[in-house]
């Protein structure tokens, strides 16, 4: 894939699982909605990392984001919105991932029992932010690249 059908792939990706998390909500199936959500979450993620040429093949985008800033120079509203979806990467990453198809397995907690209708909300939350985000993020991109190729 060229990186920018990547990005869009991912950001329509991200989409698609948060109608799925909104539909999961109102059906109070609350496994399912944070399930749809961490999904969302990932893949905003990832299409974040495809606007920086990185392929995203990972669950945990937050871990290369956090490089990102480390290493690049960038527009301060670039940084900010990148900083700014860390802590909804972090919190809906790998671990969320597993929580959520294969419980606690440590406390034998079926994933059912793991979720309320809060945990729901706030994945809910996060998951759209996150696209919101992405988007932004694309755009900001488009427009930082677009006047570096002015000079």
């Amino acid at each position: 894939m060229s990186a920018s059908r990547d990005v869009a792939y991912r950001i329509a990706l991200a989409a698609g699982f948060l109608v799925e998390a909104e539909q999961d909500l109102l059906l109070e199936r609350w496994r399912s909605c944070v399930d749809n959500a961490q999904l969302t979450v990932e893949n905003a993620g990832n299409a974040a990392l495809a606007l920086f040429g990185i392929a995203p093949k990972t669950h945990d985008p937050a871990r290369q984001i956090a490089s990102i800033l480390r290493q690049q120079a960038l527009p301060a509203e670039v940084r900010e919105l990148l900083r700014a979806m860390l802590p909804d990467l972090l919190i809906l990453g790998t671990e969320a991932h597993f929580l959520t198809d294969y419980g606690d397995e440590a406390s034998y907690t079926l994933p059912w029992d793991l979720f309320t209708r809060q945990t729901a909300e706030d994945a809910l939350q996060s998951a759209q932010r996150l696209v919101q985000m992405a988007r932004t993020l694309q755009d900001l991109i488009r427009t930082w690249r677009q006047s570096q190729s002015d000079l």
